[in-house]
């Protein structure tokens, strides 16, 4: 619901931008995870679509077919990988990737099963992908749109999610839209409260986690996890400082100033930024910039 209504925000400053609806809508596209409620998880993503297609027809008068569909990545949920009997991680990770291609994602990112611990190595990161190829090539899921459609309870589910949904997003609009709710700490605050919600229900058993509140070993995985290389590190470093070294410092400065002057005003940034990037300026410089200007959230 909260990623629906940033999505409304971003269309109703465009549309006031006077944007066509019909032409940038059929870009927009979203950025959702995915869970461990397999059937859940996908009856989210059907509510998703049918309810950015009522939002984008009834509130903004889009007739494009395709300005109609909401188009998402799916990465399989980190918060939810353990460092405890890490292999277990795949299992999940599987499932939720599943899920999400028969929730109709268009494009997945699976997470490695040590990522619990730290960075991915190649073999762990290799492994998550062959669980995409594995849905992809060998099982037929993804041969079938929407193969779940007409279970009563994949639709009972769909439908409630949406209303509920739904229901945020009106009470966002009551706030006065998604930065507002921000700056009200509204969606903060919900995210916060499901979340003790739900570390309370695994504190008090209601909520099994496989190797965490139930099934755990006492022996400890022999886990070879990767590690950052300080000298690549170092390398990185005297790179960037001998790339600030030979550019224009000058038109480097300058091109910042000019895009820190737009920020505070009314004018459309990218060309400030495509400039900024001519002159040589790094993306931390460009993202200190704004960040400068409009805060973090």
């Amino acid at each position: 619901a909260f990623t629906i209504s940033n999505g409304i925000a971003y269309v109703q400053a465009a549309i006031e931008k006077g944007l066509d609806v019909n032409q940038f809508g059929k870009r927009l596209s979203f950025f959702f995870n995915c869970h461990n409620h397999f059937f859940e998880e996908i009856a989210k993503f059907r509510a998703a679509r049918r309810l950015w297609a009522n939002i984008m027809k009834e509130r903004f008068g889009a007739t494009d077919e395709k300005a109609l569909m909401c188009r998402f990545h799916t990465q399989t949920a980190g918060s939810t990988l353990q460092a405890q009997q890490i292999d277990n991680n795949i299992v999940r990770t599987a499932l939720q990737a599943t899920a999400a291609v028969l929730g109709g994602t268009q494009s997945l990112h699976t997470n490695a099963r040590d990522e619990a611990l730290a960075l991915p190595t190649q073999q762990s990161a290799q492994l998550a992908l062959r669980t995409q190829q594995i849905i992809a090539h060998e099982t037929g899921i993804p041969d079938v749109a929407d193969p779940l459609a007409g279970s009563e309870y994949i639709e009972t589910l769909t439908n409630e999610i949406e209303n509920g949904a739904m229901a945020l997003v009106e009470k966002i609009d009551e706030l006065g839209g998604a930065v507002l709710a921000i700056e009200q700490d509204y969606q903060q605050n919900e995210v916060a409260s499901s979340a003790f919600d739900y570390q309370k229900a695994i504190d008090e058993g209601e909520k099994i986690i496989v190797g965490i509140n139930k099934y755990e070993t006492t022996k400890n995985d022999d886990v070879k996890i990767q590690s950052i290389d300080k000298v690549s590190v170092q390398q990185q470093l005297e790179r960037l400082e001998k790339y600030k070294g030979e550019r224009n410092n000058d038109e480097v400065k300058t091109s910042l100033a000019s895009l820190k002057d737009t920020a505070n005003g009314e004018e459309n940034l990218i060309p400030h930024i495509i400039q900024a990037v001519k002159s040589h300026a790094t993306l931390g410089e460009i993202s200190d910039t704004l960040r400068s200007t409009f805060g973090e959230y």
